[in-house]
């Protein structure tokens, strides 16, 4: 089952996660959480690995609506979204909005979903052009 979108994005990496933020704040998401899973896991149990950071970003307005529609959703939010690197190219990759939610089995939760899988594809695309 596919449950995310992704892109390559060339340049630094840290310029990279910057450019991510931007790209998502023109969208109406704000970074919640930042996730620097390659530092935690060297500092907890000394595992060496290429860096890997989760972004956890909301769209306020998205997130009413949807937390209206189903009372429960907080257990999924915020929408994941993580700049990686691998082999030498750095990724940038979003959670399948329309799929996360899909698990609710919430039919109201479709436009929502739409709309907010819409925009982090957007954003994806952003970081390319």
């Amino acid at each position: 089952m596919k449950y995310g979108h992704e892109t390559v994005v060339e340049g630094k990496f840290d310029e990279i996660v910057d450019r991510t933020k931007a790209a998502l704040a023109q969208r109406g998401f704000g970074v919640l959480t930042e996730i620097d899973v390659a530092a935690t896991l060297k500092k907890k149990i000394g595992v060496e690995m290429e860096p890997y950071l989760i972004l956890g970003a909301c769209n306020p307005t998205f997130a009413h609506q949807a937390l209206q529609r189903e009372p429960d959703l907080g257990l999924l939010l915020p929408c994941n979204v993580v700049v990686m690197q691998k082999a030498g190219k750095t990724y940038v990759k979003a959670i399948d909005a329309a799929a996360m939610l899909g698990v609710t089995g919430n039919t109201e939760l479709v436009g929502v979903a739409g709309e907010v899988d819409s925009q982090l594809k957007a954003t994806l695309q952003a970081l390319t052009s």
